[in-house]
């Protein structure tokens, strides 16, 4: 199960160094590649809105 990004992400940036797959595309709203993320939950751990969730 791989994690997603909801409309209350402000595109911080923060989340993307702690993605070891590198599976989070910038953006608007930043969005997870679910093919690539291995539910880690380490971007979850440092989101300032509680943005990433479990999908």
């Amino acid at each position: 199960m791989a994690h997603v990004i909801s409309d209350e992400c402000i595109a911080c940036g923060v989340c993307i160094p702690e993605c070891a797959v590198d599976a989070i595309s910038e953006g608007d709203i930043y969005v997870i590649d679910p093919t690539l993320c291995t539910d880690c939950g380490a971007c979850v751990d440092v989101c300032p809105t509680e943005a990433i969730s479990p999908e």
